[in-house]
Formats: C-alpha cells, sequence, structure tokens
C-alpha cells in the first residue's frame, strides 16, 4: 500500500480551520474550569459580617439552629430568605 502525503500547503484553509477550532476548544475549557462558581452568589444582610472562605455569614453560625432559623427556615432549607445553607454545607448540620 502506497500512501502519499498531500503538501498541507496546497490547503492553507485547512490550518485556519483547525487554528479556529483549537482556539474554541480551549477558550471552552479554560471557561469551563473557572473556580468562580464554587459557591453561589448571593448578596448577604448587612449583619451577615462573618466571611467563611469568601461567603458571607451572621454571628452565630456555629449554632445554626438556633441563630439562622429566622431567615433561612427551621430546617435551613430556605425560609424566608430562599437561600439554603445546604447548598453550600451541604448535610453538615
Amino acid at each position: 500500500m502506497n500512501l502519499k502525503l498531500r503538501n498541507i500547503d496546497q490547503y492553507p484553509w485547512i490550518l485556519g480551520k483547525l487554528l479556529f477550532i483549537l482556539t474554541i476548544f480551549l477558550f471552552v475549557i479554560v471557561v469551563s474550569c473557572s473556580d468562580d462558581d464554587e459557591y453561589p452568589q448571593y448578596n448577604p444582610p448587612v449583619d451577615h459580617t462573618i466571611s467563611k472562605e469568601g461567603v458571607m455569614h451572621k454571628p452565630g453560625l456555629a449554632d445554626p439552629l438556633s441563630n439562622c432559623t429566622t431567615c433561612h427556615g427551621a430546617d435551613l432549607t430556605g425560609g424566608t430568605s430562599q437561600v439554603s445553607c445546604y447548598e453550600c454545607h451541604g448535610v453538615e448540620w
């Protein structure tokens, strides 16, 4: 079997398309691997003054069932704030 390799210079448009596809692929990889979405982004009330890994909490966060249920609900799944503690903390409590 005798395969002839064609000269790539005969098809310059192929290089352009390959470069374009590679650029788009790398852009998608870089954007999808961003850590910006690690935690949901909220605008907490001003009394949430303690930062834990960039997420603001109200003083008393060590005892959430006593200090957070007024806004986040008795089961901490959202309540009137509509922000569940489990979005970041999982089943920590």
